[in-house]
């Protein structure tokens, strides 16, 4: 298991074994998160945006402006 220390900053180091496994390097981000209280999972926020292309498929039928805005008006309206 890695430890890491935590400063009087907030900082710490992430250990060479867990940067290595999740790829990590020197000006990449990281995100936490919270799988449960007191829990959290450590991800590595380092993938290209063009790499969530294909993951929604196209919709079965298009939709134009006029029924997105009369769908947001609607849902405006219950409100």
């Amino acid at each position: 298991m890695a430890a890491a220390t935590l400063t009087t900053k907030g900082q710490i180091t992430i250990p060479i074994a867990v940067r290595v496994a999740l790829g990590l390097e020197a000006g990449d981000r990281v995100e936490f998160v919270q799988m449960e209280p007191g829990h959290f999972e450590l991800v590595a926020a380092t993938q290209p945006v063009s790499s969530l292309k294909g993951l929604v498929g196209k919709p079965a039928k298009a939709v134009s402006l006029a029924d997105m805005n009369a769908a947001i008006a609607r849902r405006g309206a219950s409100q």
